[in-house]
């Protein structure tokens, strides 16, 4: 009997993973308000590393505090949080699991500021709100496009120096790569913007930088939005294609990627990503968390509160998905890329059945996958597709209750049916994570003045 494709090692140029299932991009708001990280993320990271996945993809991990996209995750901007992220890290190799950090800056693209961004524009290709919820920004002079390129470079020592096994550069999805690359967003007029080099040039300085900071040595992958699809309000430019992402991904392969990410979409959530449902009596429960955040988000709030004005979101979200299934929705995409280029390639896009991984894999159309609900739905996943079921016993149904809940809520799995309708089960599982049994510690006592030392 032949070995499965999807539990043969894929070996990078720096590194080697065990099967070619990655737990993709994904986390909650699980850390401190300064950034550090806490046990809480440990144990997230240690349920998918135990169940059996070849890599973890962290969530966006940003490199400066004003690029923070969400507070309360975990940040890489000071050298003394390496020894917090070197113990998550000792945490997840215990499990055989490969850890690869990535490293964001969200740009305009500001979801949660805290108290750090409050009132703060967030830094841009452009001065334009953001499309979706109306964020605004103002562009990045050339000196911050400077400081920017090197804080990405030190974030990628500091994961080095913490004992990790790569890095990742988020330039999908909407956030501060994305803003330069997309002809639709970047309306720069300086050596930033205007032709696709240009555009590129902010993406491929960081990249060079990083390989002259950490050498060639150390792992360091690329996730890009395949095709911008930018137009979800109507009146907005589509941004870039096929043709010009593949262009990007040849010369960030030239400039020092050791891999390729493959996702859809310039903002985050897109239709194309993640696909699947979108349930507004939960984001009209949690949506009230964003309200501060852009000037467009009250607008926003009461489509999603209304049920006579829901049509018009609904509309306007999944004409983009018509005729697209959702698992294996970018598959295409991620094979045009990867017949382009010779380092390998990553889709990620909802995969949960062993025979469609397998056939991605077996035709070319990209060396491995990566998946984020429907680990948080089967952390086991992989070993499901060892015993040998094609398809978990008890599946994600790509609700997205989980992302929606995020703003406020703990991430985790929130389809009742899952639980057999079983809110306490629910509970349960959500909770999981929090059981850190910490060591409670009292701050130290001043000693006592020596009041008569003080009389004269």
């Amino acid at each position: 009997m032949s070995e499965d494709v999807i539990f043969t090692p894929l070996k990078w140029r720096n590194i080697e993973i065990k099967n070619r299932l990655l737990r993709s991009n994904v986390s909650g708001r699980f850390d401190n308000e300064d950034g550090s990280l806490t046990q809480t993320r440990i144990n997230w990271e240690c349920r998918f590393a135990r169940g059996g996945v070849g890599a973890i993809l962290s969530s966006f991990v940003p490199v400066q505090m004003e690029g923070r996209i969400v507070a309360g995750y975990a940040t890489i901007h000071r050298d003394d949080f390496i020894p917090l992220w070197q113990r998550l890290g000792e945490a997840v190799h215990r499990f055989d699991c490969k850890y690869i950090l990535q490293l964001s800056h969200s740009g305009r693209q500001m979801d949660l500021p805290g108290v750090h961004n409050q009132h703060r524009r967030g830094l841009s290709s452009t001065d334009r709100k953001e499309s979706l919820h109306g964020f605004l920004c103002r562009a990045m002079t050339g000196h911050e496009v400077e400081r920017t390129v090197e804080a990405f470079a030190r974030g990628a020592w500091r994961a080095r120096e913490a004992g990790l096994d790569g890095v990742e550069l988020h330039a999908a999805n909407g956030y501060l790569f994305t803003q330069f690359l997309s002809s639709a967003i970047n309306d720069r007029r300086d050596r930033y913007g205007g032709s696709l080099m240009n555009r590129a040039r902010f993406l491929l300085e960081v990249i060079e930088a990083i390989r002259d900071r950490v050498g060639p040595d150390f792992h360091l992958q690329v996730k890009i939005s395949a095709v911008d699809h930018n137009d979800v309000l109507p009146w907005e430019g589509k941004g870039n294609d096929l043709a010009e992402t593949v262009q990007v991904c040849r010369w960030a392969e030239t400039a020092g990627a050791d891999a390729l990410h493959v996702s859809l979409g310039s903002l985050f959530p897109h239709p194309l990503n993640p696909p699947g449902d979108f349930p507004f009596e939960t984001i009209a429960s949690t949506y009230d968390a964003m309200l501060s955040a852009g000037v467009d988000t009250f607008r926003n709030y009461l489509l999603f509160r209304y049920p006579a004005l829901r049509w018009i979101f609904r509309w306007l979200w999944f004409r983009h998905r018509r005729g697209r299934e959702v698992e294996g929705i970018g598959l295409d995409e991620a094979r045009a890329i990867r017949e382009a280029v010779s380092i390998p390639v990553i889709s990620t896009g909802g995969y949960q059945r062993a025979s469609l991984v397998r056939e991605a894999i077996e035709t070319g159309a990209c060396d491995a996958v990566s998946s984020a609900r429907a680990l948080i739905a089967n952390p086991d996943l992989p070993r499901q597709w060892q015993a040998g079921h094609d398809a978990p016993e008890n599946p994600c149904t790509f609700c997205n209750k989980c992302l929606l809940n995020a703003p406020k809520n703990p991430l985790g799995c929130y389809e009742l049916e899952r639980f057999g309708g079983d809110h306490e089960r629910m509970l349960e599982s959500l909770m999981a994570i929090y059981e850190t049994r910490p060591e409670l510690q009292l701050p130290p006592v001043p000693p006592a003045r020596d009041t008569q030392a003080d009389t004269p």
